[in-house]
């Protein structure tokens, strides 16, 4: 799956919510996600941007996707449901 070249923040966030994770603050334009989990806590900054730039995307999917031990394709899947 191709990864959306127009994705915003919020968008991501929506997705990243489904998965557990929680907004637990916003400093300037970045808003930070933390899931709290048996293998301890993970958090993800996320610039508030429109549109997220693709490697920043792609970093922060990656980062999820090898903590939640599931592939990126799984998190960008979500992005249409």
């Amino acid at each position: 799956m191709k990864t959306p070249r127009n994705l915003s923040a919020y968008d991501l966030i929506k997705v990243l919510l489904k998965y557990g994770y929680q907004v637990t603050r916003q400093k300037g334009s970045h808003i930070r996600l933390t899931l709290h989990s048996e293998k301890g806590d993970h958090h993800v900054t996320i610039p508030n941007h429109d549109p997220l730039k693709l490697g920043t995307l792609s970093s922060i999917l990656t980062d999820v996707a090898e903590y939640l031990n599931v592939d990126k394709e799984e998190i960008l899947s979500k992005l249409w449901q």
